[in-house]
């Protein structure tokens, strides 16, 4: 009988961090109920994630799914200039999957029975025993572990390190997918096989295919990409964040809600500075959305019996495709950790957060650094190793 078969842990957020926790916790023995603050189950907008070893490998190691049903593949990454030509080239297998695929995933692997939508975390105490979460709903649960999953908006962090706040980077990501069979041919034939850049002054893209909601054969798949702009803070970037509804965001504006001329300047100068192919692709998106970039993080990621992971204690700038993967770290180091800690929650928690803060903040430095070389100081090489994507370094 595991130590834990007894024991009861709560997961707050349900996406791919929180999903991947639950189930690993679950494997232990703990009774695992997870706690999701939207309403319904969760949308990711189509959103490309980069399969990286950590992410990848509860369907590798535990699922009976396969992680070969969930993910496309290309065969080169490349750098294009603004007028289309390729300046650098080279063989470099990497995987995708999208963001809804491998949530609706795992959330088929742990079940809908133990997970609950429309909760939204505010709080939480601890006694010596037990750790209870509130609800704005004024629900509260208690259990023996507690982990927050609840992404780079977490309203617990400064719980954790009341000095920690986001730091907005000085540029957003004009995000979006297009579905491949809505190219051209000469486009599909540039993009198709190739984690794809475009790096002109102060800015960068790079696209690659990921799944489409319905499977991945060619009629579904999709081009996902993320264009980098430099956006000042102050009066401009407040007036872009705000929606079409008046509503403002300090992470995201959703797909259809971007003001409408922010939209058509995007996609003028698209077509001026991104080349044939890609341009291509960015002005045939039929809702493109922006993402903030910002960093923070979190000075700690335990108390007591209550952990903090994923993007709820360090979240960074993509360009190191990281982000899925360094919660999906998080979550198989703590299970590490509680299963070599003879069932002693505290003790493991403990042993658990100095290696996971030096990864976060290492990650945070580097992609930091890349930020500044391709956003403001153009110094990215086309070929440079360290461009490569990686959560333990560059293509690592």
């Amino acid at each position: 009988m595991s130590e834990y078969s007894t024991a009861s842990a709560i997961v707050v957020g349900g996406s791919i961090g929180g999903l991947t926790t639950a189930l690993l916790l679950r494997d232990l023995g703990f009774s695992v109920d997870v706690y999701e603050r939207t309403s319904t189950a969760l949308d990711g907008r189509g959103s490309g994630i980069v399969l990286q070893p950590d992410t990848a490998r509860w369907f590798v190691e535990r699922s009976e799914q396969s992680i070969d049903d969930l993910r496309t593949s290309t065969s080169y990454v490349q750098h294009l200039d603004g007028n289309g030509a390729v300046v650098h080239r080279e063989e470099a297998i990497w995987t995708y999957t999208s963001w809804g695929t491998f949530y609706r995933a795992l959330l088929a692997d742990f079940g809908t029975e133990r997970y609950y939508c429309g909760e939204f975390a505010c709080g939480f105490s601890q006694d010596d025993d037990q750790a209870t979460v509130r609800f704005v709903s004024g629900k509260t649960a208690s259990a023996d572990l507690l982990v927050f999953a609840d992404g780079i908006t977490s309203v617990t962090r400064e719980r954790f390190d009341p000095e920690a706040r986001l730091e907005y980077a000085g540029y957003v990501g004009w995000r979006g997918t297009v579905r491949q069979a809505d190219l051209s041919p000469e486009t599909r034939a540039v993009i198709d096989d190739a984690v794809t850049y475009v790096v002109i002054p102060n800015s960068h893209i790079l696209m690659y295919p990921i799944p489409g909601e319905e499977g991945l054969d060619p009629e579904h798949a999709l081009i996902n990409y993320v264009w980098y702009r430099n956006v000042l803070a102050g009066p401009d970037l407040t007036e872009m964040l705000i929606d079409k509804r008046g509503f403002t965001s300090p992470v995201s504006v959703h797909p259809g809600q971007v003001q409408d001329r922010y939209v058509e300047e995007m996609r003028s100068t698209a077509v001026d500075v991104l080349g044939p192919a890609v341009g291509e692709a960015v002005v045939s998106t039929k809702a493109p959305y922006l993402q903030i970039l910002s960093d923070v993080r979190s000075a700690r990621m335990a108390v007591g019996r209550v952990a903090l992971i994923g993007d709820a204690a360090s979240a960074s700038r993509p360009h190191a495709a990281a982000g899925t993967a360094k919660a999906a770290a998080d979550a198989w180091t703590l299970a590490a950790a509680l299963q070599d800690s003879a069932g002693d929650i505290q003790a493991a928690l403990g042993k658990w957060e100095p290696e996971q803060l030096r990864l976060g903040e290492d990650l945070l430095k580097r992609v930091r650094d890349l930020g500044e070389r391709s956003q403001f100081d153009n110094t990215w090489t086309p070929g440079d190793p360290d461009l490569r994507f990686g959560l333990y370094g560059p293509g690592r």
